[in-house]
């Protein structure tokens, strides 16, 4: 067998398996590879980690699965009622490495940037430092192109853009005036749709897309800040209750039961991975979303599969129906 044969026949191997990886893999196979072969979550214990969007869903998740591990939390959303049992539970999945102290309940609402400064300022006051911020709040959106008010792009776009730069920059400033030696680590909740184009949600698209490339900016310019953009597909959450739709003041007010959809458990897990890695970009899914995923990063498969799959089809599968 020649080289060019042997070089070939390697680089078919290669792509088998890689395919075969997408196909069984829950998200892309450098975070399951380092969920089985990378630093522990354990490595976050008696970090400080701020959850925003942390009363339900995602953020909810992911403080559960930090306090199982002993991380220091602030957790903060509009809701305090469903914050404070979240913090119940937060104290009792720790199997004693939290107490009351360790979680701190702080009610805000993302879109009051003026308050921003001041809830840092309570954090530090708490805890004395902050370790990781977890921008997680946010709302999806479901509505036809043409049909989109501006209104509902610019709301969409105060709370999943502005307000995560806003509240990040002031972390961020925070972190620079500490310790030279001392990392700060911003991380983003993000969706595949912000590399993947999904139909219905051109608002959240664009602003999932805006989102990634001001937390890719931030690093390029700050070395010594980590930043993980995590991308989860669909979500088994109440996500759609309350997103966005084509008119202002709308919701969509879905149910996702009985829909093909990762756990909120496992993305939390995936999510705190991702954490204690100090992974860049990554993402997760069920199939065939992961394998989507896959093909959204290279410009010749995805003109290949938008050519193959309609519009409709394309939806099916982002709501769990395929």
């Amino acid at each position: 067998m020649s080289w060019l044969a042997f070089i070939g026949l390697a680089v078919i191997l290669y792509y088998i398996v890689y395919l075969i990886l997408w196909i069984v893999c829950d998200g892309n196979v450098w975070l399951i590879y380092k969920e089985h072969f990378g630093k522990p979550i354990a490595e976050l214990r008696k970090n400080v980690v701020w959850i925003t969007g942390a009363s339900s869903g995602i953020g909810r998740a992911l403080a559960l699965q930090l306090a199982q591990e002993g991380a220091l939390l602030i957790l903060s959303a509009r809701r305090e009622k469903e914050l404070e049992e979240v913090k119940a539970e937060c104290i009792r999945k720790s199997n004693g490495k939290l107490h009351e102290e360790d979680v701190f309940v702080m009610p805000m609402d993302m879109l009051k940037i003026e308050d921003h400064q001041k809830c840092l300022d309570r954090v530090l006051e708490k805890f004395g430092r902050l370790d990781i911020l977890v921008n997680n709040a946010g709302r999806s959106q479901r509505a036809n192109w043409e049909d989109i008010e501006l209104k509902v792009d610019r709301d969409l776009f105060e709370l999943d853009v502005f307000s995560v730069v806003h509240l990040s920059r002031v972390v961020v400033r925070y972190f620079l005036k500490r310790d030279l030696n001392a990392r700060g680590h911003i991380a983003v909740t993000s969706s595949v749709a912000g590399f993947a184009i999904a139909p219905f949600s051109a608002s959240y698209c664009g602003a999932k897309h805006a989102v990634n490339a001001y937390m890719n900016a931030l690093r390029v310019e700050h070395r010594n800040i980590d930043v993980t953009i995590f991308a989860p597909g669909p979500i088994a959450t109440d996500f759609l209750q309350e997103a966005f739709t084509a008119r202002h003041n709308e919701k969509v007010g879905l149910s996702t039961k009985n829909q093909k959809r990762m756990t909120a458990e496992r993305c939390g897990k995936l999510f705190a991975v991702a954490l204690a890695n100090k992974m860049m970009f990554v993402w997760c899914g069920l199939f065939p979303v992961n394998v989507l995923a896959y093909v959204a990063r290279s410009p010749i498969l995805s003109h290949i599969v938008f050519l193959l799959l309609n519009e409709k089809a394309l939806n099916k599968i982002r709501e769990g129906k395929l």
